[in-house]
């Protein structure tokens, strides 16, 4: 085989185009649109929700909160290396999205029975449900291009809007649905927030289901996996997965953290096998990638605070009063998302004006740790300078952090699903997008154990919210100027990939 990916790559088909853009990618674009309104929609409310139902409201249950919060996310991602595998050898892109819908569907509205092994059996179908969505569909926005397509980092920074559109809409929807309209303040009414998540994905299977024929080819099974029989046991064996992720999540998130490092390794030698059998080129683009996937990890660990800690703090810590009215503490989570839609743009146009002095892939990486590491430098003034005599911060404040985060996100998530789709071994993109998942899941957990210990045994306060971002900070600091340090190595290595 040749040691490129250039040369052997398969051509893309010739869509017709929108805004320039293959017309398929907008179908994508509004069914993840749908996908993260159900993952955001729950997101906002799972620690809150935790603490309320199954601790009593005490304070203390925010740290068992948090590490189910991470533990959650972890096999959330770290189940897309399963999909990826499957939609390469097994079902094809199509089928697993499709079947990866239904079985979400299925443990969101779950998750809306308020008794707590239902609740973690419900945690546990959306987890295998989306570990056959999350990878694939990505995957497919990059074969919408072919390998040198300059349209490619574009195209995913457009399809990351859609992410953000959805991500932006579920908590203002949600929350009014569970305060305002069957609840209240007091006692919001967390089991709608869950429904409408459910509703939510319900509408992105229908359009996924709609909008798959103008996919023509991409996507399809594999050759002689056509027979429809392979649908029926891949969801048997994801029958028989679901008892197993309940059983990982119950096991706690230090017991996670070693099973997710070990699979971390596996699919790093299996990466790197694949791409030592492709040639010289091949394999020293897996080192690359593999090196940016552990970079990966840190900024997940203190971005992923954003639906644990930042919560309690939001709740807690942070004067929300503004006027006469008080910003809703699940209203924090549209923050990235507005960031996000609005930013995207002027972030891409910089990548493209910038032509021959655009930052490289590692130095991309290193701008979002450090972008990351800005946002708690923002939290350690304001905990150790702004604090109030109620013991609280300004909004503005918890406000700019998630602004800030969000354009270290910018920097580091959309290049990346782009990276690993020019990077990995051609027969495993699939497989090579779950290692991406997998770093991120590996994030997630450790975001949870740093929140439990960002709360303590008796919760928040200020004093170890400020012990623990200060922490924050220069873990990201540090890395981010590594990166910058070695970004001349990690671009041989990728040997003219841009």
């Amino acid at each position: 085989m040749s040691e490129t990916n250039t040369a052997t790559a398969p051509t893309a088909p010739d869509f017709p185009t929108t805004m320039g853009h293959p017309r398929p990618l907008w179908m994508l674009f509004m069914t993840e649109f749908w996908e993260r309104f159900a993952f955001y929609g729950i997101r906002w409310a799972l620690v809150l929700y935790i603490v309320s139902q199954f601790f009593g409201g005490d304070a203390a249950g925010e740290a068992p909160a948090g590490r189910t919060y991470g533990a959650y996310l972890a096999l959330v991602y770290a189940a897309a290396i399963f999909g990826g595998y499957i939609a390469d050898r097994v079902l094809g892109y199509q089928r697993s999205i499709l079947v990866g819908a239904v079985v979400m569907s299925a443990g969101l509205f779950a998750i809306a029975i308020p008794e707590k092994h239902i609740f973690e059996l419900g945690l546990a179908t959306i987890i295998v449900g989306n570990g056959l969505f999350k990878p694939n569909i990505s995957t497919m926005v990059g074969k919408l291009y072919g390998v040198g397509d300059g349209r490619r980092d574009s195209g995913f920074t457009i399809f990351y809007m859609g992410i953000n559109l959805g991500a932006m809409v579920s908590p203002v929807l949600t929350e009014w649905l569970a305060k305002a309209v069957f609840g209240s303040n007091a006692m919001p009414s967390y089991k709608y927030v869950f429904i409408a998540s459910g509703v939510g994905m319900l509408i992105s299977l229908f359009w996924f289901w709609v909008g798959r024929r103008g996919l023509k080819d991409i996507g399809r099974p594999p050759a002689g996996g056509e027979s429809r029989m392979r649908v029926v046991y891949v969801l048997l064996g994801m029958l028989l997965g679901i008892p197993l992720v309940y059983l990982l999540l119950a096991a706690g998130a230090g017991i996670l953290q070693w099973v997710l490092s070990i699979l971390f390794l596996a699919l790093a030698v299996l990466l790197l096998v694949e791409g030592i059998r492709e040639g010289k080129v091949q394999r020293d683009r897996v080192i690359a990638m593999l090196i940016i996937f552990a970079f990966n990890v840190l900024f997940w660990m203190f971005f992923e605070q954003a639906g644990s800690s930042f919560t309690f703090l939001a709740d807690k810590i942070v004067n929300r009063q503004l006027g006469s009215f008080e910003f809703p503490t699940a209203w924090f989570q549209s923050v990235n998302s507005i960031a996000i839609i609005a930013l995207a743009p002027v972030i891409a146009w910089i990548w493209v004006a910038m032509k021959n002095r655009n930052p490289s892939i590692p130095r991309k990486f290193g701008l979002g740790l450090i972008f990351n590491g800005l946002a708690f430098l923002l939290l350690m003034f304001a905990l150790s300078s702004l604090v109030d005599g109620q013991g609280k911060i300004p909004f503005w404040t918890l406000f700019m952090v998630y602004v800030i985060q969000s354009v270290g996100e910018l920097c580091l998530s959309p290049i990346g699903l782009s990276m690993v789709t020019k990077l990995a071994p051609l027969r495993l993109v699939g497989f090579g997008m779950g290692g991406w998942f997998l770093s991120t899941g590996i994030g997630n957990n450790l975001s949870g154990i740093f929140a439990g210990h960002v709360s303590g045994e008796s919760g928040m306060t200020v004093h170890s919210a400020l012990n623990g971002y200060t922490f924050g900070f220069w873990s990201l600091l540090g890395a981010g100027a590594l990166l910058f340090i070695i970004a001349p190595l990690i671009n041989r290595l990728m040997h003219g990939v841009k």
